[in-house]
């Protein structure tokens, strides 16, 4: 189960950090002009670099899809199924759709891509979830309060209860240890309401570093007293390096960096 090899992954290395490899090729390309790195050759070596302290590998699908880069992300998460198989891969694609195509989402999530997780919009209704959920092994993580600046605009809507707050709820009345929820490190006090809604449910948090969220403030309120609960996702703070001199090590003790300042023990 998706759960199991999370909690094995963030115990092994210490820390709920999850390593964001969300990669605008034509802007890396542009910082090494003189070099010959090819995409998969960066990648690698930037998995390399960073699978000793990262408990979860998210990849935005976007960033490849974009770019033209499917059949690369396929063989990304294949290379770190291959090369490090205890660390857990999240598909950042925020899937949302009537049950006949979101089941085609949850194909192309788990069965074309073998992500172990994938995001997705519960916008459209519980129904629209059900069909990620038959991949009983797999994780589902549900959109519940993001950080974006106009998320309030939908999200906190509802008189009793805030759309946010009924997303979370219902994931906690499921007992499904592989759902999680997404809320982001700028919401500080919707981080705080989602954990007195959803007390056990694993959080994925975005937002850290270049959004301006703040390690100590989340951990001080959703991680768990068995230091679980949270996963923390950085970026941007860690791969963006522009200096190319010793790019790989500046990028190692920055995820190492970060690593240290979210542990689990």
């Amino acid at each position: 189960m998706f759960h199991d090899t999370l909690t094995a992954s963030c115990l092994r290395s210490n820390t709920c950090l999850c390593v964001g490899l969300d990669l605008d090729w034509v802007k890396i390309s542009n910082w090494f002009p003189e070099s010959s790195f090819k995409f998969m050759e960066f990648t690698r070596r930037l998995i390399e670099a960073t699978y000793k302290h990262t408990s979860v590998y998210k990849i935005n699908h976007a960033f490849f899809a974009g770019q033209g880069l499917e059949e690369e992300l396929a063989r990304i998460i294949r290379y770190i199924k291959e090369s490090c198989p205890q660390i857990p891969v999240i598909l950042d694609a925020k899937r949302g759709d009537i049950g006949n195509t979101a089941q085609h989402y949850a194909e192309e999530a788990f069965l074309r891509y073998r992500a172990d997780a994938v995001t997705v919009n519960p916008f459209m209704g519980w129904d629209t979830i059900e069909p990620f959920l038959r991949y009983s092994d797999k994780g589902v993580i549900l959109l519940c309060r993001t950080s974006n600046q106009g998320s309030a605009w939908i999200q906190e809507e509802g008189n009793a209860q805030p759309v946010y707050l009924k997303i979370a709820q219902r994931v906690h009345l499921e007992e499904n240890p592989n759902l999680l929820l997404v809320v982001g490190a700028t919401q500080l006090d919707p981080l705080s309401k989602v954990r007195q809604t959803a007390p056990l449910t694993t959080l994925l948090v975005p937002g850290i570093g270049a959004q301006g969220g703040e390690i100590a403030g989340v951990l001080d309120r959703v991680q768990r007293r068995d230091g679980l609960g949270v996963i923390i996702n950085c970026s941007r703070g860690i791969i963006v390096h522009q200096e190319v001199k010793d790019y790989f090590n500046r990028v190692e003790e920055t995820v190492a960096r970060y690593a240290r300042s979210m542990p689990i023990r």
